[in-house]
């Protein structure tokens, strides 16, 4: 594929199938894979493709907004380590996971942030309890310190239940016959669909952002039950489920991280070995992007059937963390070599901090 450059070095053949499928796309004008590229729905998960005048739904997928958030404390290391068993109880006490969410509304001045009737219905269900809430998967809380021993707090979440039924009313639409087909079906960006869908992807992008800001609240305020400190009102955010107009084309980034020349990101490695603070580099070839995370070589069952409770414990010893057979597809044996995904993509972004985990918390 002229159009098309592949950056990791473990592909299984599905991702790239389904890659060469959406580049194949009459719209599509170039695209880029990720080191931790691996099979998804439509598109692989760790693609970037540019295309002209067409947004496609399913291209960024069901979490529209996903991505992480960083932010820098003045927290003890020590203090942390000591209590990290207590604080550990109060996040789970104080941030619902999994499927659940808050029994009564969160504060959010929303009112001004252009969505359609279609979101506002979804919205008024019950979208202001889902936020500060986590979710399940590969979602999670990380408390751990960077290499001047600071403590960080990690989240990875996005717009909930919310993303989830504007994707699939876009997708619905998209496939022309009333189902949410995981096509490569788009939207003229010209069109009324087109425009709502654009009009409520932002919208999600920017709940997705309160969502891991109030859930950064939390943690803090769990924290500061055992420890002094504070945090730095700076943080670093970044999505990698989204579509972005630039030079004149919609760049769709699934499970891949924006990283513009200069800009601050984050990627997570896994439960054992944390996240990295990066700075990008702004590669056209990438699409001006990078990684989200290491990438999954083993699908949630084939981990679950597979891989060994012992060995995931052992690993995880010196972290506190939930390691039990809920959490085993979220092993660290589950995913790619961080070290070498982060290797792969030095031509995308600067390693600036290495956040080592604490504790971590799963949905």
């Amino acid at each position: 594929m002229e159009n098309a450059k592949i950056f990791a070095e473990v592909l299984d053949p599905k991702a790239l199938e389904q890659f060469e499928s959406a580049m194949a796309q009459p719209f599509s004008v170039k695209g880029a894979l990720m080191p931790d590229a691996h099979a998804g729905y439509a598109l692989p998960i760790g693609a970037v493709v540019a295309t002209d005048g067409v947004i496609v739904p399913s291209w960024i997928g069901y979490d529209i907004g996903c991505g992480m958030c960083a932010v820098h404390t003045t927290f003890s290391r020590f203090a942390v380590t000591v209590n990290a068993q207590n604080i550990f109880d109060a996040i789970y006490e104080n941030i619902p996971v999994g499927f659940c969410h808050n029994n009564r509304d969160s504060n959010w001045d929303y009112l001004d942030i252009p969505r359609t009737s279609v979101l506002s219905d979804i919205f008024a269900k019950n979208g202001l309890r889902q936020l500060a809430s986590l979710g399940s998967g590969n979602h999670f809380i990380e408390v751990g310190y960077d290499t001047n021993d600071a403590v960080c707090i990690i989240v990875h979440s996005g717009s909930r239940g919310i993303g989830h039924a504007v994707a699939t009313h876009y997708m619905k639409l998209a496939s022309g016959d009333g189902k949410a087909r995981e096509g490569h079906f788009g939207f003229s960006v010209g069109s009324q669909n087109g425009q709502d869908y654009i009009s409520d992807m932002n919208f999600c992008l920017a709940f997705a952002l309160e969502n891991r800001i109030q859930i950064i609240e939390r943690v803090c305020q769990a924290i500061e039950q055992f420890c002094g400190g504070w945090r730095d009102p700076e943080c670093i955010n970044r999505n990698h489920n989204h579509a972005e107009f630039k030079d004149g084309l919609w760049i769709h980034r699934k499970g891949a991280t924006h990283a513009e020349a200069g800009m601050m990101g984050v990627i997570p490695g896994n439960m054992r070995d944390g996240s990295f603070i990066v700075q990008g580099k702004g590669n056209p070839d990438a699409l001006w992007s990078s990684s989200h995370g290491a990438g999954r070589v083993l699908g949630r069952k084939d981990a679950q059937r597979t891989l060994s409770m012992d060995q995931f414990g052992e690993t995880m010893r010196g972290i506190v963390a939930k390691v039990d057979a809920d959490t085993l597809d979220e092993s660290p044996f589950a995913y790619k070599d961080i070290f070498e995904v982060m290797r792969q993509q030095s031509d995308m972004v600067e390693i600036k901090q290495h956040v080592r985990p604490i504790i971590n918390i799963k949905g």
